[in-house]
């Protein structure tokens, strides 16, 4: 009998070790701490990228573009949630990983064609920043993304720096999105005038996809804007958001 229980301890603890390591694998997808700790490292909480310390430490953020490019073929079979995180942090890491490449440098724009960029492999596939964005996470129907993904630019949203990950993603995408109606040298609202980001602009179908433009702002705004409010287009500053 004591034999017979140490037998059942065992095989039932192997089971246990092997279908928590099956996890394990499948989380490490998601398991986005290298990119915490790079954006915690070398982002300040105004959204200020340090790309000289980026650039120092180039060799993690390769292992982490390279984690994620093993892991690629799971995401098929993820979640929305584990999708948009997956993707989302995938496009800032590029982005950071595009502007080192060419650093020192004062904007995005001065690179050739950098959203067009064949540098990262996932799978068979070379995809460029515009297809990550418009192929992929636009199509997911989640407008809030353009609060999230950042184009290394004065005028872009800030880049927070906390990885977004599936659990937290929703408070996440909120926070993203008020600090950015919020930021008063992104966009300036009142009840009866507007001055936004051409963000809003672009990507205007994004926004109206459950109403208005209008709709859109009043969810996430302090101030509530009446329907009939006047409405232009602020500048958009390329410079490095550095």
């Amino acid at each position: 009998m004591k034999y017979l229980l140490v037998l059942t301890i065992t095989v039932s603890t192997i089971l246990n070790l092997t279908m928590s390591n099956d996890n394990l694998v499948f989380n490490d997808l998601f398991n986005h701490s290298k990119w915490n700790t790079l954006v915690n490292d070398n982002v300040s909480n105004n959204g200020q990228v340090d790309y000289s310390s980026f650039k120092t430490n180039n060799a993690d953020l390769q292992a982490y573009i390279e984690a994620l490019q093993d892991h690629y073929p799971n995401v098929e079979n993820a979640s929305k949630n584990e999708k948009l995180a997956y993707w989302i942090n995938a496009y800032n890491a590029l982005t950071i990983d595009l502007i080192i490449k060419n650093f020192p440098l004062k904007s995005i724009k001065d690179i050739k064609d950098p959203w067009d960029q064949r540098l990262w492999k996932f799978g068979d596939k070379w995809l460029t920043l515009n297809e990550i964005e418009h192929n992929i996470l636009r199509k997911m129907d989640e407008p809030r993304i353009h609060f999230a993904i950042v184009c290394a630019s004065e005028s872009c949203p800030k880049l927070q720096n906390t990885a977004f990950t599936a659990d937290n993603l929703e408070e996440q995408l909120t926070k993203a999105t008020k600090e950015f109606l919020a930021d008063e040298t992104k966009n300036s609202i009142s009840e009866n005038d507007l001055k936004l980001s051409k963000i809003f602009k672009w990507f205007k179908k994004d926004f109206e996809q459950g109403g208005s433009l209008i709709d859109f702002l009043n969810r996430y705004s302090d101030i509530t804007i009446s329907d009939n409010a006047k409405k232009s287009f602020k500048n958009y500053s390329w410079e490095l958001n550095d």
